[in-house]
């Protein structure tokens, strides 16, 4: 009939909502399963971006910091840096940097990478920077990815690494220059001392002005020759160490007779103080007497040189944790700038006027104590003095 509802019209509109609601069920369950999909992709490349050790900061188009990782929070304890400029954050400068690659990135739209060094607590570090701009929809604010990484220990190694290949080239260098030198020295020596031999057989048959002026010009030979020697000698240190002097070594006593071999030194400049801190009983090590003063000399040296206009010098003795000796120089003299710093060791190279140093004494320092099994470090800032610190193992190490 017309009008009316037949069973059979229900049984079929019960089973539309039957299918309906199993579809619906369906649906749910893939919305459920897929949202645990997705639970578990977030929990993945959230291990991934966990597992970077790099600081990771995401900037707008104006550097205002937008996100950062984990490591942000590990760099920079207690700052929550959203919503602030970059350079506010990351150096806590109120001017943008002179070269900022997140900047460069942006207006060249590619991957720029740069190295920069700044202070942090005290220290000089060397950090690597990738400014990588990141694809957005049109229309949107642009943005750029920042990597940054910490690259001074890197570098350190690098630098050591360069410098080992550096000495062991100039030391073959070194070895051939100095025996073709020591064959002259040896020739004018020994003539010297034979003329030395017979300006005695002179006295009394010349006037004694004379014969004073031939003794006086032949020691003068002589002693120049010995001096320069000692220079042969020097540069010798580049190719190899001496054999056959290594032993127990006081360094207070070696501090202590490099002080009074230089104590007219120090007298000529009334305006710069010397000052010792040597710690008592410490543990011998094991070295050539001779080799440990001569680095002694040069850093003191290089000290009075730094603090010419006055200042003062302190040297300290310490018990390293190697059961060795630190052997520390500190001037407060002008400082060496940073760039300069990890040149210092390099064979010629000088920060001294012409005609006051060639640039090997720092080297042979460092030759010395390399062959000695140990480590010279330097700590500096223009206008604040320099740190020379000499680390040797003990006789036990």
């Amino acid at each position: 009939m017309a009008g009316k509802t037949t069973l059979h019209d229900l049984i079929g509109i019960e089973h539309t909502k039957l299918g309906f609601y199993q579809e619906l069920q369906q649906k749910v369950e893939l919305l459920k399963n897929s949202n645990i999909k997705l639970e578990e992709k977030r929990k993945e490349n959230q291990a991934l971006l966990d597992g970077i050790t790099d600081m990771m900061v995401v900037l707008s188009e104006d550097l205002i910091v937008q996100r950062v990782n984990h490591v942000f929070f590990e760099w920079y304890p207690g700052i929550d840096p959203v919503g602030k400029v970059c350079h506010q954050v990351l150096r806590n400068c109120d001017t943008p940097c002179d070269v900022c690659p997140a900047r460069k990135a942006l207006d060249r739209d590619e991957v720029v990478k740069d190295l920069c060094i700044y202070k942090v607590n005290g220290k000089y570090r060397q950090y690597e920077i990738i400014a990588s701009p990141l694809d957005t929809k049109q229309g949107s604010v642009r943005q750029v990815l920042v990597f940054k990484r910490d690259v001074s220990l890197e570098k350190e190694y690098q630098a050591q690494f360069y410098q080992a290949e550096k000495m062991a080239t100039v030391g073959t260098l070194a070895a051939g220059v100095a025996h073709e030198i020591n064959n002259p020295l040896t020739a004018i020596n020994g003539f010297a001392e034979g003329l030395q031999r017979r300006v005695k057989k002179l006295d009394g048959k010349i006037a004694p002005d004379l014969l004073g002026e031939f003794k006086e010009y032949t020691d003068t030979i002589v002693n120049e020759c010995l001096r320069c020697r000692d220079i042969v000698q020097t540069l010798l240190t580049f190719s190899r160490p001496i054999g056959g002097s290594m032993g127990p070594v006081n360094i207070n006593a070696c501090v202590n007779d490099t002080l009074f071999i230089l104590k007219h030194h120090f007298k000529r400049q009334q305006s710069i103080s010397v000052q010792t801190g040597l710690i008592a009983g410490l543990p011998l090590i094991r070295g050539d007497e001779s080799q440990l003063k001569q680095v002694i000399i040069n850093l003191l040296t290089n000290a009075f040189d730094a603090t010419k206009d006055g200042g003062v010098i302190r040297v300290s003795t310490f018990a390293n944790e190697s059961n060795g000796v630190d052997l520390l120089i500190k001037d407060s003299g002008c400082g060496i700038p940073l760039e300069e710093q990890d040149k210092l060791f390099e064979p010629f190279f000088t920060t001294k006027p012409v005609g006051k140093g060639v640039g090997i004494g720092l080297s042979t320092c460092y030759s010395i104590v390399k062959n000695h099994n140990g480590e010279i470090t330097v700590e500096s800032a223009p206008g604040k003095g320099s740190t020379f610190t000499v680390s040797l193992p003990g006789i036990e190490a």
